[in-house]
């Protein structure tokens, strides 16, 4: 509020601030679809994926004696996209002035 108004920090420094968050933060989990992502970072992510690869190698590649069917091993749990996309505001891509984010959080209600 006080970065709408004009006090506090520039609205440049809070960007900074906001970028430099870590991947597996709350924030950019909910920019990415929700609170299934809080944790999921580059990291965990990269690790699923070799879990897989090793469970599809071993699938592939191995000898299972007589019957010859593989086993099936399930893939590692990943968090689920979004369905559809939110839209916020009255449209979705719409552009919003300060101004009216402004009259938004000072409307009474």
């Amino acid at each position: 509020m006080d970065v709408i108004e004009g006090r506090g920090p520039s609205p440049m420094f809070v960007m900074a601030l906001v970028r430099r968050l870590p991947d597996t933060s709350l924030t950019v989990a909910l920019a990415s679809g929700g609170r299934d992502h809080f944790g999921w970072g580059v990291d965990r992510h990269l690790k699923a994926d070799i879990f897989d690869a090793i469970n599809s190698n071993t699938r592939a590649t191995g000898n299972w004696g007589s019957k010859g069917k593989a086993p099936k091993i399930p893939s590692w749990p990943r968090p689920k996209p979004p369905k559809k996309p939110r839209k916020t505001g009255p449209k979705a891509g719409k552009r919003v002035s300060v101004a009216e984010i402004y009259n938004r959080f000072t409307a009474r209600r």
